[in-house]
């Protein structure tokens, strides 16, 4: 495929991210299915939900703002841990998730926030918008939304950086060792979730977030 070639010239924390990505707004999207022929309603209003959804994977997605954003591979360990924590703080109020609907702003957001912290040079915000395919002024509102979503927690400690390496390494050895996929799905046989870290028994959402 296409943007796995792209992926194939990236660091590997880019394609294992990907994956990742991939993987739960799949299951997020099933869950979804479910839930509307169960329980009618529209899903939670969020600024980074898109009325549809985006022509592109999030493969090349991510394959697009890693060419284009110039940014170091760690940041893409702290865009991970700053979607953990928004999603965490979000699932408080009401059922937000990673789907395909989301993932790709969340995705831009994210990295656009780990690049100011993490890298003394990095590109403005019209830059990230034209990489992540939206405007200027929703750049914009998607930065505030998501600082604000996170408390403004930007800090990220050693120790805290290595667990999410250590989980980000296992899901490539997973992927490296996964067989090709099997015609009929399989049930899930390995979470890593760090979203709910501190409510891993808990079983009311039907929705992963970024469990993988």
């Amino acid at each position: 495929m296409a943007e796995e070639e792209d992926l194939a010239d990236m660091p590997r924390v880019v394609g294992v991210l990907a994956a990742l990505l991939e993987r739960v707004t799949e299951r997020n999207d099933a869950a979804a299915a479910e839930l509307e022929l169960a329980v009618a309603g529209a899903p939670a209003a969020s600024a980074f939900r898109a009325t549809t959804k985006p022509d592109i994977t999030v493969r090349a997605y991510m394959a697009r703002i890693a060419r284009f954003a110039g940014c170091s591979p760690a940041c893409y360990v702290v865009a991970y841990i700053y979607l953990d924590r928004l999603l965490r703080r979000r699932r408080r109020a009401c059922a937000f998730s990673v789907d395909s609907y989301s993932v790709h702003r969340l995705l831009i957001t994210a990295v656009l926030a780990a690049v100011k912290f993490m890298d003394d040079i990095c590109y403005n915000n019209a830059y990230f918008a034209k990489v992540g395919g939206v405007s200027l002024p929703e750049m914009n509102y998607l930065e505030v939304d998501f600082l604000f979503g996170v408390g403004f927690d930007l800090n990220v400690s050693l120790e805290t950086f290595g667990h999410y390496c250590a989980v980000l390494q296992s899901e490539m050895l997973c992927l490296e060792l996964e067989p090709p996929p099997s015609p009929s799905p399989a049930p899930a046989a390995r979470l890593h979730c760090f979203l709910s870290e501190d409510d891993t028994s808990s079983s009311g959402s039907t929705q992963h977030q970024l469990a993988a």
